[in-house]
């Protein structure tokens, strides 16, 4: 036992390695939500038969629910571990805040856009010919799958019923034109 102690890794170190990725991920998400409103400055009719709208934070919870729930397990699961590992507490503070802090953004109200060459969802731009609509739709949201993700590739979008009754139709008037 003592000879497999002496082979894993420090666990300061892998900790501190954790949260550093954990850190490049969420800066990288924060500038990606800071974006939105860059690529995306009116809302309503664009040109060239394009449209753009926002959702709010109550549609983003339906929209981000099952993340909500995996960010809440990431936050507990480390404390189970912190001390059977003898991971020092303190970076398990930090990994609880860089989580609450992408929580919080993932909760922002988000833009959307939909141009005749591109989607525009949380502040990236998605070609048309790598999207398809999932052949379930939800009530409360539009369900985009990306091609080639298997099932890490559910692209949901949010807003307004109203709102997202014109998306799809836009949507689907640019899809039957890619096939």
């Amino acid at each position: 036992m003592a000879a497999l102690a002496n082979t894993l890794p420090d666990p300061e170190a892998m900790a501190q390695f954790c949260v550093a990725l954990l850190g490049i991920i969420v800066a990288w998400d924060a500038w990606w939500l800071g974006r939105q409103r860059v690529d995306i400055p009116t809302l309503g009719e664009l040109p060239n038969a394009g449209y753009a709208w926002e959702s709010n934070q109550s549609q983003e919870v339906s929209r981000q629910w099952a993340n909500l729930m995996t960010m809440g397990a990431m936050m507990v699961l480390p404390w189970m571990l912190a001390e059977l590992s003898d991971t020092p507490i303190i970076w398990v503070w930090i990994w609880d805040i860089l989580l609450a802090i992408h929580l919080i953004s993932l909760l922002i109200p988000k833009r959307y856009a939909i141009t005749a060459t591109h989607l525009f969802a949380d502040g990236q731009r998605y070609e048309w010919n790598r999207l398809k609509l999932a052949k379930k739709q939800p009530r409360k949201r539009i369900m985009l799958l990306r091609k080639g993700w298997g099932p890490f590739g559910p692209l949901p979008l949010g807003g307004e019923r109203s709102e997202l009754t014109i998306a799809l139709e836009r949507i689907n008037s640019i899809l039957s034109e890619e096939e």
